[in-house]
């Protein structure tokens, strides 16, 4: 607080236990134990139409296997 009633307005450069996490944290995309993860460049993200493709390729194969069980209504 000394500093600041001599009039001067630099503020003293405190590192916190937060601030040093952060700034040794790793990127979680580049984890080894994380799978199937990837961090893309800009402007080359997946298309959420491949996952909307994905999701009903997935149930109609499902209604198509189901669709073999006897007894179903």
């Amino acid at each position: 607080m000394a500093a600041q009633a001599s009039g001067t307005s630099q503020q003293p450069t405190v590192q916190t236990g937060a601030q040093a996490v952060v700034a040794d944290a790793i990127d979680p995309a580049r984890r080894p134990d994380v799978l199937l993860r990837k961090r893309r460049a800009e402007g080359h993200e997946i298309s959420a139409w491949w996952l909307i493709g994905a999701f009903v390729g997935v149930s109609a194969a499902v209604i198509a296997v189901l669709s073999f069980i006897p007894g179903g209504a």
